[in-house]
């Protein structure tokens, strides 16, 4: 491991100009690569700047089939609160091989304790990276260099957007970037503002249901708040949840869904007809690829296609004819908004790609030049397309996500702002155009000497969508928007909003002034026990509070007390409450007189021994004959002050039915009579006392013997007494819970699972009550018996991942925790979803069972067919074999199968039929079983075994980059045999027809590098050596366009990775 950095002051960054900002290069030798057997990996800490950093890589991606690799703050736990550093970085995996075919990516960020790592998801291809041919791997060793160059930071805490541009940004939630780049521009177009503001909403319309006045309030918020503003209402009357928002869509997506949406919302009011569209004009889409700038993207729109040969027009009554095909604008509307498509559909790859070429776009966009030339003939000639730009949003990243921007300028100035979810910036116009135009850059020297050729890197921050605003509407557009254009409720609500934002900023400001008291009384009691909670005696959260001045005297604040409950003051009795050793909080003592006499503030700095803003009471309030208040009984150090919970087993209810002062020498038998009456009981029925003591970790309530006094009882103020009849001995049986004890036990540990087919993760299927404490087999025994199956055990759940929100890969083992409360748990979270599936066969016998899925591929048809091979962990390869023989059509009754391990195109291994399958992973690479063709069981001395590879050439980044396709096979060569011989053989073998194989070109492939053979080339001259299960270096490569149609099957799907279309569902 080296570090090649220049001896830096740390405590001189914040003076240095830009240009001089330190940076150094670190290489990471990763040693034994595949064999590693983690999931991430950091290296060792290095030092830029007095900054400690390390990289981070995800050897087999990051839920993605991409290596991942990201920059990381190497003590981000430890650093002050508020800490914030800013770095320029590249991150590259060295090729071994090729110097010149590094990968390498560069980007910036601004690290924090939210976002202490940034790199890249999708770094590279698992497929690229692990093909030794590629030459990133060498001897089992990866090299990872990452470049980084600390700028001067600039406070990002402090900064204020409103302050420094007059403009402010929208919070990010989640992954909504792009949402918020394509809001900050629509805002922006005057005119389009103006019509949202007259879009009719009424009062009683909730934001979170009416998408018109959603984007009003945050069009509002926008224009008149000093701080960014928060999307989720927006959101929320999409009908997206949250999991929406985290899959980052599409901008153009996103646009497109939004403009019908509120086009059809327009419709039939006064702003009707402000979005248009004939051929969904509204997002106009310019090819990237092959065209240099927006006017070839134009070019290329309206260019006439000639319709001729196979290709020839079909015309009514005429039959086929050569016609000529071409799109002509009949008009331009006065809002142009160009989608440049920067990702596209990769056939050969199979998969989307970005495009980063250079793409310019002007500051002056003329559409009527050259005459006109994309205009139709009957287009109105006298309105002036002439252009400007107003707004360019920029994509930095792949193709697998990355960051969406906008820079804008609101008012045609100069001055150009770039909004970055929470952030406005000022930025000159060279920012906003030419460094947009992506292409390709050239890396700073940073080491002369180190690593000589200039290196040229792709620049992935790129123009992405551009809008542009004819010059002869600018003044309409660019409209005047103020508080008239604002409908009267909105306004209102809106103040109103601000108002209770500004109360709660005022009263946080003020509250050191305040004490907040909450006061419980018998009537909180009645409506809680039983109902909200079952232990102790209250939630202070739902009784009533005051906000009293510190200053003010107890005795005054009695009086408030009077006032809000009609308790005299002299009724009035206060307690204090306690929080117990065992976790249980009780009313522990009556306020004394002197303590009254004290104010507000005193009283609870005095009591609280924890700075805690709340002083928490009980009232108790003794009542007469009549039900008024009288004055509390007397109380001295020998009486208690008990409370009382009535239990039915019948109805398996708990209530609360009062409190009792007594005398700490009585018995309890003294107040069985009282207690009785309590409970609405005839007064010698007969009942159970027990003492309800604590419930955290567990329940702890025990019986009370009734001939002991209640000192001998250890029962004190604030003791809580359950009571009930005494069970008969049916009724013990009859009852699930019997008694007080069973039956808070019960409640203490009862939890409502969702549970959900793995199948369908998103949506609830049914829920049941349980208890945490159910075993393994109590929660599938009860999830069989809802869904109607014979035997549990054939049941399989799934944990939840609390964070993601989705299943965890790895399924619960037959037996394999305790109990529901281990189900449940996800680091320090508890869960209350499960997901279930039905298996086929029971899971203890599954389990020991390995599955593997084997692609079988005909001898003589094109077609491979999934088989699911189960066997006991222990078998065999040729034991896979044998049970896959009578599955499949074999061309002869004879024929011998063979199984391949096929990794992007490529014949990996073949499986020595002895190989034991437990340790086979399929998760990564296919397994392909194949029948051995005869002329390979009787190979010649001379005769030699290779491989045949499809391949394309990828000018990727100016890189001649080798791209597999199609299936890989081995073919017999024989001595002597000269190319055109072989490619009869191969032609017969793949049933290419004339005409197609008369393209195809034939080449020899080492290290990745091909050498193009002629018809009389003698091939086995080039195949020197034996050994062909680990020649997949060398190959015979057949170069020709990948046009086969895509196999019926997907696999190494990632169960949980699914892209989703948007949809706006109000």
């Amino acid at each position: 491991m080296e570090v090649v950095a220049q001896p830096e002051a740390a405590n001189t960054i914040e003076s240095q100009p830009v240009e001089d900002a330190p940076s150094s290069r670190f290489t990471w030798r990763i040693d034994n690569f595949t064999r590693l057997n983690t999931k991430k990996l950091y290296s060792e800490t290095f030092v830029v700047s007095g900054f400690k950093w390390r990289v981070l890589i995800f050897p087999k991606g990051n839920n993605v089939d991409h290596l991942s690799m990201y920059l990381d703050v190497a003590d981000s736990a430890s650093l002050p609160y508020g800490w914030s550093r800013f770095a320029q970085f590249s991150l590259a995996v060295v090729n071994q091989i090729h110097n010149k075919y590094y990968v390498r990516k560069d980007t910036q960020h601004q690290f924090n304790a939210r976002e202490s790592d940034w790199g890249f998801t999708s770094f590279m291809p698992l497929g690229e990276l692990y093909d030794p041919s590629r030459g990133y791997l060498v001897n089992d060793t990866l090299i990872v260099e990452a470049v980084v160059l600390i700028r001067r930071v600039v406070d990002y805490w402090a900064y204020d957007s409103k302050k420094e541009t007059g403009y402010v940004g929208l919070k990010n939630q989640g992954a909504t970037c792009y949402m918020n780049s394509l809001l900050q521009t629509l805002y922006h177009i005057p005119y389009f503002r103006k019509a949202v503001y007259h879009m009719p909403t009424t009062e009683n319309d909730l934001p979170s249901g009416s998408i018109p006045l959603a984007l009003q309030s945050l069009f509002y918020k926008l224009q008149y708040s000093d701080t960014s503003v928060a999307t989720k209402e927006l959101t929320k009357s999409f009908g997206w949840d949250t999991y929406d928002s985290f899959m980052q869509h599409d901008v153009q997506e996103l646009n497109r869904v939004l403009c019908e949406k509120l086009e059809d919302k327009m419709k039939g009011t006064v702003v009707e007809g402000t979005i248009q569209k004939k051929e969904s004009f509204y997002d106009l889409q310019l090819d990237v690829k092959g065209c240099c700038d927006v006017y070839a993207s134009f070019d290329k729109y309206v260019e006439v296609e000639r319709l001729e040969g196979d290709n020839r027009y079909h015309a009514e009554q005429y039959g086929l004819q050569d016609a000529k095909k071409g799109v002509l604008f009949i008009d331009f509307p006065p809002v142009l908004q160009l989608q440049l498509k920067r990702f596209e559909y990769d056939f050969m790859r199979d998969t989307m790609v970005k495009i980063n070429d250079r793409y310019e776009f002007p500051l002056q966009l003329d559409l009527d030049h050259e005459n006109g030339k994309y205009l139709s003939p009957d287009a109105d000639r006298s309105v002036r397309n002439l252009y400007t730009l107003h707004s360019v949003l920029v994509h930095s990243g792949g193709v697998h996500g990355g960051h969406y921007y906008a820079f804008i300028r609101p008012t045609f100035s100069d001055q150009w702002y770039k909004f970055d979810d929470e952030r406005v910036t000022k930025e000159d116009t060279k920012r906003a155009l030419e460094e947009q135009y992506g292409g390709e850059e050239e890396l700073p020297q940073t080491n002369p000497g180190f690593n000589n050729t200039p290196f040229k890197f792709t620049k992935y921050s790129n123009a992405y969508m551009l809008v542009y605003i004819r010059e002869s509407d600018k003044d309409k557009i660019i409209c005047n928007v103020d508080e008239k254009d604002i409908a009267e409720h909105l306004r209102e609500r809106l103040k109103k909003e601000q108002e209770e934002k500004e109360h709660k900023k005022k009263e946080k400001a003020e509250a050191h002034l305040y004490t907040i008291i909450k006061v419980a009384r018998d009537e909180d009691l009645v409506e809680q026990i039983g109902k909200d909670i079952y232990f102790d005696l209250v939630d202070h959260d739902k009784v009533r509070s005051f906000r009293i001045q510190k200053q003010m005297p107890f005795n005054l604040f009695k009086e408030e007390v009077a006032k809000e409950f009609g308790i005299p003051v002299q009724f009035q009795r206060f307690w204090l409450w306690a929080k117990r050793q065992n976790h249980t909080y009780r009313p522990n003592r009556p306020l004394t007189n002197l303590e009254e006499t004290q104010s507000v503030g005193q009283l609870r700095e005095v009591l609280n021994k924890v700075h805690i803003a709340e002083l928490k009471l009980f009232l108790e309030v003794e009542l007469g004959q009549d039900l008024r208040p009288i004055a509390p009984p007397d109380k001295t150090k020998d009486d208690i002050l008990l409370f009382f919970k009535l239990y039915d087993p019948k109805k398996e209810e708990l209530c609360y039915v009062g409190r009792l002062i007594v005398k700490n020498t009585g018995k309890p038998a003294e107040i069985l009579a009282k207690l009785n009456e309590m409970g609405g009981y005839a007064p010698d029925e007969e009942i159970q006392l027990y003492e309800e003591i604590k419930f955290e970790p567990a329940v702890m309530c025990e019986p009370i013997d009734k001939k002991l006094n209640f000192r001998s009882c250890q029962l004190e103020d604030g003791d809580i007494i359950c009571f009930q009849k005494v069970p008969s001995s049916e009724g013990e049986e009859l009852y699930r819970y019997p008694d007080v004890p069973s039956f808070l036990e019960y409640v203490h540990n009862r939890q409502v699972v969702h549970f959900r087919s793995l199948d369908k993760p998103k949506d609830d299927d049914f829920c049941l009550e349980m208890s945490r404490l159910y075993t393994y087999d109590d929660v599938v025994e009860r999830v069989a018996l809802q869904l109607g199956l014979d035997d549990p055990s054939k049941i399989r759940l799934t944990p939840h991942n609390c964070y993601s929100q989705q299943p965890k890969p790895q399924p619960i083992k037959y037996r394999g925790v305790e109990h529901l409360s281990d189900m449940l748990v996800h680091y320090n979270q508890t869960s209350d979803i499960l997901y279930y599936e039905v298996l086929d066969i029971p899971l203890p016998e599954l389990q020991g069972l390995k599955t593997l899925k084997v692609a079988f591929h005909h001898a003589t048809k094109d077609e491979a067919v999934i088989h699911t091979i189960r066997l006991p962990k222990q078998s065999t390869v040729g034991d896979v074999i044998d049970d896959l023989k009578p599955k499949v059509e074999l061309s002869h009754p004879n024929a011998e199968l063979r199984l391949l391990e096929v990794f992007y195109h490529k014949i990996y291994k073949v499986f020595p039929p002895n190989e034991k399958i437990e340790n086979i992973n399929d998760q990564y690479w296919t397994l392909r079983a194949e029948e051995i063709p005869e002329e390979e069981k009787n190979l010649g001395p001379h005769d030699r075994l290779i491989h045949v590879y499809h391949f394309t050439k990828d000018t990727a980044q100016n890189q001649m980059q080798i791209q597999n396709f199609g299936e890989p096979f081995f073919l017999v060569i024989h001595e002597n045999e000269t190319l055109a011989e072989i490619k009869v053989r191969i032609q017969k073998k793949l049933q290419v027809p004339d005409e197609e194989f008369a393209k195809w070109k034939f080449a020899f492939l080492s290290l990745g590098r091909p050498e193009y053979l002629q018809d009389s080339d003698v091939v086995s001259n080039r195949f020197q050596r034996r050994d062909v299960y680990g020649a997949w270096e060398q190959y015979l490569g057949l170069e020709h366009s990948d046009n086969a149609p895509k196999r019926a099957y997907a696999v190494n799907q990632n169960r949980h990775t699914f892209e989703k279309p948007i949809r706006i569902y109000n």
